[in-house]
């Protein structure tokens, strides 16, 4: 079988490894205890654990005959790092392990690979780092993630009344790819940007670019540390765990919670908070998975629902385009997002409904439901770019 993709990911809780060992192992075997699933993982070596095949809603015609929506067929493949394992000490046995799942992909002679989760973050763009890669192309997907982020904010200040054009930013995981790029396409909508991050260096630079362009910008490592209340949050920084307290927000503050794992603590105390899970879409041509892992490795309250990195290769995949879109920090802009937003609109690859830990966002507008076709705007009208 032709691979036309690869997706690397890795799961983010032991309760979703354990839900993946068990359909490998089959049903006919007795669940593993959580401790031996403990014991065990470290020591799986990535592999492919199913295929995946993902259909187009984009139809094409030769002569008078409509040829049906085009498929394209790829692997999942798992590098299996441990959940308790993200953490700076554990880089370069998690870059070791993404090396593996990279080679698995290159030997499945995969035409585009999608960079999942933390394995984009540990590569850094830094491809040289992956094994010879003979035809195969590698993309970190976060151009596609960006997107959903991005309409993901435009729809909540919608639905709250919000002009964003009145709003303080805050990005937290600022210098990273996703939370630059949501930077360089918010920034100038919004009346004030706050940057947090790790690595005050990294945090000037971007302050100093935007500011070139006429935006107000205040910087700081300590949330704590910001003059004013943000009341739109876009929180995509690189933690190993769900630990983030955000404190000093305003009240009724719309918070995107885009981080894999997600970066916001089960104790953070934002009662009147409008918070959602962001950079995600949804597949409307198909989806299958053989084995079945439906609702293991896409784990949403909706159907079809996939993380936008790995979405990515998908969508290039299925418009027959096999370049590396997304390559690293610096390189996502506007333009950059509208493009891919097309492409994947094109074959039915759309911003998922919204959701958080506590089940759908169901506010809705006059005369929408959740499945209208509101939740799946075209580009043009998505697009944080445009007016």
């Amino acid at each position: 079988m032709d691979i036309d993709f690869a997706l690397i990911g890795h799961q983010e809780s032991w309760r979703a490894a354990a839900d993946v060992l068990a359909v490998l192992r089959g049903p006919e075997r007795t669940r593993l205890p959580d401790d031996e699933i403990r014991d065990i993982l470290p020591w799986i070596p990535p592999r492919a654990v199913c295929h995946v095949e993902v259909g187009s809603v984009f139809d094409t015609k030769i002569g008078n005959t409509k040829i049906g929506g085009a498929k394209a067929r790829g692997l999942y493949i798992d590098s299996f790092i441990p959940p308790d394992r993200l953490e700076a000490a554990y880089v370069h046995e998690n870059i070791a392990r993404v090396r593996a799942a990279a080679a698995c992909a290159i030997r499945a002679r995969a035409k585009i690979v999608s960079l999942g989760g933390f394995s984009s973050i540990l590569i850094e763009g830094n491809f040289d780092l992956l094994p010879e890669r003979h035809d195969t192309v590698f993309t970190t997907g976060n151009t596609l993630t960006v997107s959903f982020i991005l309409q993901g904010i435009r729809k909540m200040c919608a639905r709250e009344g919000r002009d964003l054009r009145r709003s303080t930013l805050l990005i937290i995981g600022a210098t990273g790819d996703v939370g630059s790029g949501c930077a360089r396409c918010l920034a100038p909508l919004v009346k004030r940007v706050l940057l947090s991050a790790r690595n005050v260096e990294r945090l000037s630079r971007l302050a100093a670019e935007l500011r070139a362009h006429g935006i107000d910008v205040e910087i700081a490592i300590d949330l704590k540390q910001f003059s004013t209340k943000p009341d739109i949050v876009i929180c995509a920084a690189s933690l190993a765990s769900p630990s983030l307290l955000l404190g000093r927000v305003a009240p009724d503050a719309i918070v995107c919670d885009a981080g894999y794992p997600k970066n916001l603590s089960p104790n953070a105390q934002m009662p009147d908070a409008k918070v959602f899970f962001g950079g995600l879409g949804q597949i409307t041509g198909g989806l299958s998975f053989t084995p079945d892992f439906h609702g293991i490795l896409n784990r949403h309250p909706f159907p079809n629902v996939v993380h936008g990195c790995l979405l990515e290769g998908m969508a290039l995949a299925l418009e027959g385009r096999f370049e590396p879109f997304s390559q690293g920090r610096g390189f996502i802009t506007p333009e950059r997002v509208e493009e891919i937003e097309t492409i994947a609109a094109r074959h039915g690859i759309y911003l998922a409904p919204l959701y958080n830990a506590n089940g759908s966002v169901k506010e809705t507008l006059p005369g929408e439901t959740e499945w209208s076709p509101a939740e799946n705007p075209h580009p043009s009208e998505a697009w944080m770019g445009h007016p």
